[in-house]
């Protein structure tokens, strides 16, 4: 898959360190598959969230740290649409960042 936005989760990381080698291993692992449906989403990453419209919740750092993506199969795209605490995350909704 290829992720658009790394310059989001580099901000993130800086602002918030102990999230560094977490997101810089998530998105290793995003970069190395091909993904197809949701169903292989959950597969390799069981604690994530599907929404609409091809939307994912990731949990980072133990649940610490809230990202969401939106997918694009068909191109093999991740767009990154947040990242952020769960304070920050309650105020937002996943379904239309």
């Amino acid at each position: 898959m290829r992720i658009i936005a790394k310059k989001i989760l580099r901000d993130f990381w800086i602002k918030h360190n102990d999230s560094e080698q977490q997101l810089k291993s998530w998105f290793k692992e995003i970069g190395k598959v091909e993904w197809e449906t949701p169903n292989e989403i959950k597969h390799d990453y069981p604690s994530a969230s599907i929404l609409n419209e091809n939307r994912v919740i990731f949990n980072i750092k133990g649940n610490k740290y809230r990202l969401i993506v939106k997918i694009n199969f068909e191109y093999k795209m991740v767009w990154i649409r947040f990242i952020g605490t769960h304070s920050e995350y309650d105020k937002i909704n996943a379904n239309t960042i």
